[in-house]
């Protein structure tokens, strides 16, 4: 499938590793908001960030859940990899994602209605979010497949 590629002033794009994590309660799982405001697209996506060179994927996710809600995890374990190619803000980008699923070590977590915390200098609103509700209500959840992986049907 061809994508149309917006025309991009500055380095060439390139293919971003990332590892993500799925963290459940019931059927909810912990995701960030955010906002797309080229699409006027409100969207979740599961914590984690890039990962650096010389580290595996889940040292990146215990790291990243570190930094960004000050977290640590246990019962880490791999769950797949998808391959997102997607357009936000305008621009298009290409993702290699290893997505996991853990716990949290400090169970308050799981009682929390809104989890805070900072990504460099982008501030974390976390939520609880039901999977029943992005089925049934179309909610935007990334990266695309990440719902069919949860779910057993992966492509």
């Amino acid at each position: 499938m061809s994508r149309k590629k917006k025309k991009r002033s500055g380095p060439k794009p390139r293919v971003r590793p990332l590892a993500i994590c799925v963290f459940r309660d019931g059927d909810r799982i912990l995701a960030a908001e955010g906002y797309d405001r080229e699409k006027r697209e409100t969207f979740y996506r599961p914590l984690g960030g890039r990962i650096e060179f010389g580290e595996r994927g889940a040292e990146c996710v215990a790291r990243e859940i570190r930094e960004e809600i000050g977290a640590e995890v246990r019962e880490l374990s791999y769950l797949g990899t998808i391959e997102n190619l997607y357009d936000f803000e305008g621009e298009a980008g290409h993702e290699i994602v290893l997505v996991y699923d853990a716990a949290f070590q400090d169970r308050s977590f799981y009682s929390r209605e809104r989890i805070r915390g900072v990504d460099g200098h982008v501030r974390i609103r976390g939520v609880w979010l039901a999977l029943s509700q992005v089925r049934r209500l179309g909610v935007a959840l990334y990266p695309q497949g990440l719902l069919e992986l949860l779910e057993g049907r992966q492509r």
